[in-house]
């Protein structure tokens, strides 16, 4: 029956605009219809640790899906045991105009210019309060388009929630916000962070705080990210946010159209990202690995390479509510075939081989 009912949603979804397929799904999230069908029973060789916090296992909801804290309860009886809420940023925002969102069907992508579109903290806040107690959450936290200071966003919203959630993730890479990844830059980014180390707020914060970065970034801007992680206590990594690289054998007729690209085409340019920082890192910093994820091998495959956890979100939108239940099962298989006890000891097992297969070897250098 699950089956059939993921493909009738799935047939559903394509006879709408993807923005307002968006709006059903969360609809039928947020009253958490059928939902029990998808949920997995627990494996104990996927219980992990991330920053401390203690979960189920590996495969968490991406931001971006669920913006406003909406759909939470739905979401976790996925089998997920991790949500990323947001991006939040302290006023209401509309976002950029529509249409702003595209799907790829052919390349099994999407391309979006939303913009950070989001309620404001405050109404985020008070979704989130009705929602607590399922797992562990995130929150990506983002700045006003047209803030005077987004470091001060940032910190504003991180003391808004600071007994809300379970970590941070500073989002600085988004490519729908001019300017916003000009945060990535070696003197921006130790401005950014060396502004919250200080802070008076965020002093009293014992919460994680992550970054999340782009794909699109060079061996050097990834050594200088790490070195200033290191400095700053930055407790982990995301990697990667989107792409505005096209330099893919795209086959879908809005390929060209501006904004960031996620999906399969995105897999290995993010895999190349999350392995140098672990390498880079000598496996010191906890990474979560985004991009192209929509099977259990795919998500095997970056905790093989250095993610301790993997974040999905547009496999959700191509495969439908059933993909998470499948990769955790997929998952345990795959631990068990490799003669892991736990999927932990799977975290790095093939970073170095991956990076002589998969690129210039430069990293080595």
């Amino acid at each position: 029956m699950k089956i059939l009912f993921n493909k009738f949603l799935l047939k559903l979804a394509k006879l709408l605009d993807p923005e307002r397929a968006h709006f059903f799904s969360l609809l039928y999230l947020k009253f958490n219809f059928l939902n029990n069908l998808f949920f997995t029973k627990d494996f104990k060789s996927l219980n992990t640790t991330f920053c401390n916090i203690n979960l189920k296992n590996p495969i968490g909801v991406a931001a971006g899906l669920d913006k406003n804290a909406e759909a939470i309860k739905g979401l976790f009886n996925l089998g997920v045991s991790l949500v990323e809420v947001g991006a939040v940023t302290p006023k209401i925002q509309y976002g950029n105009r529509k249409p702003r969102v595209f799907r790829l069907n052919s390349d099994f992508a999407i391309i979006n210019r939303l913009g950070f579109n989001n309620l404001g903290m405050k109404k985020v806040k008070s979704n989130l309060k009705k929602n607590i107690g399922y797992g562990a959450l995130g929150l990506n936290v983002g700045a006003n388009k047209d803030s005077a200071d987004r470091i001060s966003d940032f910190i504003n919203v991180i003391s808004y929630f600071a007994n809300d959630v379970d970590y941070f993730t500073i989002n600085i890479s988004s490519p729908n916000t001019y300017g916003l990844r000009n945060l990535q830059t070696e003197k921006n980014l130790e401005e950014l962070l060396s502004r919250m180390t200080m802070s008076k707020e965020l002093k009293k914060i014992r919460k994680p705080i992550l970054i999340k970065i782009a794909p699109d970034l060079e061996d050097k801007d990834l050594k200088i990210i790490v070195n200033l992680c290191k400095i700053y206590r930055i407790a982990g990594i995301i990697a990667t946010n989107t792409t505005i690289n096209r330099e893919y054998d795209l086959k879908s007729r809005y390929a060209g159209n501006n904004g960031g690209l996620s999906g399969k085409p995105l897999f290995n340019q993010s895999n190349i990202i999350l392995a140098k920082l672990y390498f880079i890192s000598k496996g010191t910093i906890p990474l979560i690995g985004v991009g192209g994820v929509f099977s259990g091998e795919d998500a095997y495959k970056k905790i093989c390479i250095g993610a301790s956890i993997v974040q999905l979100y547009t496999a959700f939108a191509f495969k439908g509510p059933l993909v998470f239940s499948e990769i955790l099962e997929d998952l345990n298989k795959l631990v068990k075939k490799d003669g892991y006890s736990h999927i932990s000891e799977a975290v790095g097992s093939k970073n170095y081989q991956f990076l002589v297969d998969e690129t210039d070897r430069s990293i080595f250098g």
